[in-house]
């Protein structure tokens, strides 16, 4: 039996930290250091949640769907999962988060935190899915 509790905490973890991130110009009383932190935060959650996910999307197609020989990193891991109907978005798009998460590992620049900040809802958004597909439960 495959255990989501990693990547349904991460996911949680990192809905409440973007909702955060979103409501920073609501707050004056947050420092330019505080919404950093912040915004740095989001960005190490969705490391997190990414990787966790696609994780236990792996073990998903190998033990719920029974595909043999499932590739070991992302990318082709998720062709696989969109051969199988799991993503209610296009695989471009899973691609794209792959693209981010290697960015956001290597390169804290500016640029490389807005992109990642930029498709961040849509992740959520898909993730949220995907967790839905592989666990039949519905995200509270």
């Amino acid at each position: 039996m495959i255990d989501y509790e990693k990547f349904q905490k991460s996911l949680k973890h990192l809905e409440v930290q973007y909702a955060n991130y979103t409501g920073m110009d609501d707050r004056p009383n947050l420092t330019e250091i505080d919404k950093e932190a912040i915004t740095e935060s989001v960005i190490q959650r969705f490391e997190i949640c990414y990787d966790s996910l696609w994780k236990v999307l792996k073990r998903y197609l190998n033990e719920t769907l029974g595909i043999p020989d499932v590739p070991n990193s992302p990318k082709p891991v998720f062709r696989l999962a969109n051969e199988n109907s799991l993503f209610t978005s296009p695989v471009d798009k899973w691609l794209l988060y792959a693209d981010t998460r290697v960015d956001t590992a290597h390169d804290y620049s500016l640029e490389k935190v807005e992109q990642a900040l930029s498709m961040m809802k849509d992740f959520i958004g898909d993730a949220i899915g995907l967790y839905q597909t592989m666990t039949g439960l519905t995200w509270e």
